[in-house]
């Protein structure tokens, strides 16, 4: 399928979910929904006033410090335990006991421990991604090319080149996936957050426009998260995406040659 295909079928689908959007407003009434011209014009209106960029570095800080630290601590458990047979078997329940936890609970307690104000969003995001990562790393760990480890140290490569040269880009596969859900995750932890602390990121000014029962508003905070979580995708993930396929184009033409 042609470039050119691709993005018209995003397209329709965005389309579509638009035209599904108005189809509501028209049959309930905007007690309900509000139209999606005045949704956007409320969007265009907290930019002119500085309220979204103001709102949007507050929740970028704890969403993406969140997302950074859950994903590195989950990263270095998973190739430690893929390593060690007893940090595996340390890690992997707690593991399980945090990914049964719910979001919810973490931010109650981060609430409690740090207030409205402090970084307990952050702590949230990260806690509540970091089994997400941590399980995606340990899969690719356990499937790795065990015959390239010991051919590198049949070769005495330094341990950091085995890393960077072997080990690294065979995890990609696991860890793009994850990080790119872990994420939109990330956001939408984080907007939770803010909404029960009613700070002053997004999800505090999500909550605020909810009390004073302003539908257009609500939804153009939705909007921007929305496209916050697509263009977070677009900048951080994908190019990594890119660099990963070109690199494993470049391992496979010269055997294919």
């Amino acid at each position: 399928m042609g470039g050119a295909s691709r993005i018209f079928w995003r397209v329709s689908g965005l389309a579509a979910l638009v035209g599904a959007w108005a189809l509501g407003h028209a049959v309930y009434g905007p007690f309900v929904l509000p139209r999606p011209i005045e949704a956007v014009q409320a969007l265009l209106g907290l930019f002119v006033s500085g309220a979204a960029q103001s709102a949007l570095a507050a929740s970028a800080v704890q969403a993406l410090s969140g997302w950074f630290v859950g994903c590195a601590i989950g990263f270095a458990l998973a190739v430690a335990a893929g390593i060690w047979l007893p940090v595996a078997l340390a890690v992997s329940p707690v593991a399980v006991v945090l990914m049964g936890v719910p979001p919810i609970a973490w931010i109650v307690l981060a609430l409690l421990w740090f207030g409205p104000d402090g970084p307990g969003a952050a702590l949230t995001v990260a806690v509540s991604i970091l089994p997400l990562v941590f399980v995606a790393v340990l899969q690719g760990m356990n499937t790795r090319a065990a015959a390239l480890d010991e051919m590198a140290l049949l070769f005495r490569a330094p341990p950091l080149q085995r890393f960077t040269d072997l080990l690294f880009p065979q995890l990609l596969a696991q860890l793009l996936p994850a990080a790119a859900s872990a994420l939109g995750y990330a956001w939408k932890v984080c907007v939770m957050s803010e909404v029960m602390g009613s700070g002053t990121g997004i999800g505090g000014r999500l909550a605020t426009a909810r009390a004073n029962l302003d539908l257009p508003q609500t939804m153009a905070w939705i909007l921007l998260i929305v496209a916050l979580v697509l263009l977070c995708d677009l900048l951080l993930v994908a190019p990594f995406r890119r660099w990963f396929a070109a690199m494993n184009e470049s391992h496979l033409s010269p055997a294919v040659s």
